[in-house]
């Protein structure tokens, strides 16, 4: 079974920038789709961006032009990046990294605030 670990959350002011990483492992040929999503207090869990193992990608209209999601294979690891840039309050979350749609990491907090 796919294991996801996520890291690179933490508290950025307004305007400022984090990187997410997903490092999933076990199984990993059977990855195909791949993306992060978050989830607000008292909101449901939302998709932030996906991209396919061809590279397709896909993105809530909320982050277009502001994240960019990307993937990358090294020996028997498959990591999956989230750069994010001119980050809101609004975008204060835990974000979650999903492999195929049923695999879902721990979650890492990102918090925007002055």
């Amino acid at each position: 079974q796919v294991q996801l670990v996520e890291s690179g959350g933490g508290l950025v002011q307004p305007g400022g920038s984090l990187r997410l990483s997903c490092a999933a492992s076990r199984s990993i040929f059977g990855i195909n789709a791949m993306g992060w999503y978050r989830q607000a207090p008292g909101k449901e869990r939302e998709l932030v961006a996906a991209i396919t193992s061809g590279g397709s990608t896909n993105y809530a209209r909320f982050v277009k032009g502001r994240f960019t999601i990307s993937r990358d294979t090294a020996k028997n690891t498959v990591y999956l990046y989230l750069q994010m840039n001119s980050l809101k309050p609004e975008d204060t979350a835990v974000y979650y990294c999903n492999a195929n749609g049923r695999t879902w990491g721990q979650g890492t907090q990102v918090t925007v605030s002055s």
